[in-house]
């Protein structure tokens, strides 16, 4: 059983590493990438629902970031009936090696809502890990929450 649980837990490792190299090819889509971007981005601000919004990405990003801008800010007001004005930090960007996405800052950074393709796959590999351990050693008759 226990060499059973390592090899999956090597498994698991290598699909995070083979996602996260798709997610990496996937930005080269520059369509599916903007469309991406845009909804990372409404996200954030739904998450936020600050009236003041920083929003930094990879440099690379920049322009593309610019170019979705006013229909993510469309989206936002629609669903939160808000105003918001945002400001893209064109001095201080994000790592060039990860795969892309957006970081959204409030308040002089005091809250931060991480939207990058790396941060969006950890929180779906955190939400599964439940459902694994049940593959692997079966229902906990113990367990009252299912969250």
């Amino acid at each position: 059983k226990q060499w059973y649980q390592r090899r999956v837990a090597i498994t698991a490792g290598e699909v995070v590493v083979n996602t996260t190299e798709k997610l990496r090819s996937m930005t080269s889509d520059i369509g599916k990438y903007q469309n991406m971007l845009q909804g990372l981005i409404t996200q954030g601000l739904c998450q936020l629902l600050e009236p003041n919004v920083l929003i930094q990405c990879r440099q690379k990003d920049l322009q593309l970031v610019k170019e979705v801008l006013d229909k993510a800010l469309k989206r936002y007001t629609e669903l939160s009936k808000l105003d918001v004005v945002i400001k893209v930090d064109e001095k201080t960007f994000l790592a060039s090696d990860i795969a892309g996405g957006v970081q959204l800052s409030a308040r002089d950074g005091k809250l931060l809502v991480t939207n990058t393709l790396e941060a969006r796959l950890d929180q779906i590999v955190k939400q599964k890990i439940p459902e694994v351990r049940t593959m692997l050693y079966g229902n906990n008759p113990n367990r009252r929450f299912f969250d």
